[in-house]
């Protein structure tokens, strides 16, 4: 397996322009995809994911073209997908899995669709009888309650009520939510608590953008009209909050100023509020309208917090953990073990290879820090999160192996030459 030593890496100082948000990116494409005109999508992440999307796309009749400068251009089919017979593979993006199975659930077509090993061991029980309630016929085609499915022509019932449960993924809601408007609206109601808000705020605001207003009551029930999705013309999708925090986090740990372009407060995603961490742990932020920097002030202080609503983020906060002046508390994060790999699981042992003593819960780490980090071999799980939140490992004064470190490819191909521009 290949490998990449990191450091030590003393100082941090410098400007990152990010990459196109995964999360915007893959659900602007379905939309465009969907709706009615072309759509110029702008600064579009280019990564494993949104080629995986890019590819099903094509698979389903819908016509894209990268432009000169960049952009992809997408001919919207005004509707369901023009072609009703296709087999699919998808990876282990979970933001094309869940969203395609329900738009093609409701599209009268026969689909397969398979992943990588790791994808068929994510569940998506919960969406898959969400939508056989409307009327959607489904099989698993391997275990129970887990991808790969066959997805046959179904009787779907225009204005169904449907139920989903909030509290394994709310890609399952955000799914119902986009396709919704092809089963002539639904009213979709969520059972227990919801997690990851933040990201079905980015599925509304987006529906919103293509001209489907869903009307929400709290975070209980959402009301999806009957209508049709109509391109905005021309989208641009705003650079990646989740990676963002890996670099903010290194101005924090060691000095900075390090500034990221792409995201500030007028960001829709969820993750900008990683700088509620950063000003926690005693760093110096300055949030602009597109822009956020950074600086340290010396040790960090110890937190203890709910990252329920920023969960990929909430990796970082927990390798910041290992340079605080005492023990972390990161709580609420039981999403974690549907990810790409078991993320607590593998957080806790890569963790305790630098030394840290770790406390693993069910949906909590809580983490002391070493007297002084000790250099370790990183294994990442194919796991594009765990190679870049444990790259800042490498701040700490010691020399960190990544396993695997190509495994980044599936959101920030160019992450590690990112990093090391920033590095003195």
């Amino acid at each position: 397996m290949p490998a990449l030593e990191l450091g030590p890496i003393r100082r941090v100082a410098g400007t990152v322009r990010l990459p196109g948000s995964k999360s915007i990116s893959n659900r602007v494409l379905l939309l465009a995809a969907l709706a009615q005109g072309a759509t110029l999508v702008r600064d579009l992440l280019e990564a494993d994911d949104t080629r995986v999307m890019l590819e099903a796309l094509a698979r389903l009749g819908i016509r894209w073209e990268r432009q000169t400068d960049g952009a992809v251009r997408v001919l919207g089919a005004g509707g369901a997908f023009p072609v009703r017979a296709a087999e699919l593979f998808l990876g282990n993006a979970g933001t094309a899995f869940r969203p395609l199975t329900a738009v093609l659930a409701l599209s009268g077509g026969e689909y397969r669709l398979a992943g990588v090993p790791r994808m068929h061991e994510r569940p998506i029980g919960d969406l898959v009888e969400a939508l056989r309630a409307a009327g959607a016929r489904i099989d698993y085609l391997g275990n129970e309650g887990y991808p790969p499915l066959a997805i046959h022509p179904g009787a779907i019932r225009g204005g169904a009520r449907l139920r989903v449960r909030g509290d394994v993924s709310s890609q399952f809601l955000s799914a119902l939510l986009m396709a919704a408007p092809l089963a002539g609206g639904a009213t979709i109601e969520v059972e227990g608590e919801l997690i990851s808000r933040p990201y079905v705020e980015i599925t509304l605001n987006l529906m919103r953008r293509f001209g489907v207003e869903a009307v929400r009551e709290g975070w209980r029930s959402f009301r999806v009209p009957a209508a049709r999705y109509a391109s905005p013309g021309e989208i641009l999708v705003e650079g990646d909050a989740s990676s963002a925090s890996y670099f903010l986090a290194a101005g924090a740990i060691a000095g900075g100023p390090v500034r990221v372009e792409g995201i500030g407060r007028d960001s829709i995603q969820g993750d900008v509020r990683f700088v509620e961490v950063l000003e926690r742990m005693g760093a110096e932020v300055a949030l602009e309208d597109a822009a956020i920097e950074v600086r340290g002030r010396g040790g960090l202080r110890p937190i203890d917090m709910d990252l329920n609503h920023i969960p990929d983020a909430a990796m970082t906060a927990a390798v910041m953990a290992l340079f605080a002046e005492g023990p972390s508390t990161i709580r609420n994060i039981g999403s974690w073990r549907v990810k790409e790999t078991d993320r607590i699981a593998a957080m806790v042992t890569e963790l305790r290879k630098l030394g840290a003593s770790v406390e693993e819960g069910a949906d909590f780490l809580r983490i002391a820090p070493p007297a002084a980090l000790r250099a370790a071999s990183i294994d990442t799980y194919e796991d594009h999160r765990m190679a870049m939140c444990f790259s800042l490992a490498a701040l700490g004064g010691v020399a960190v192996r990544i396993n695997d470190p190509e495994c980044v490819a599936k959101t920030f191909p160019e992450y590690f030459q990112v990093l090391a521009g920033l590095a003195s």
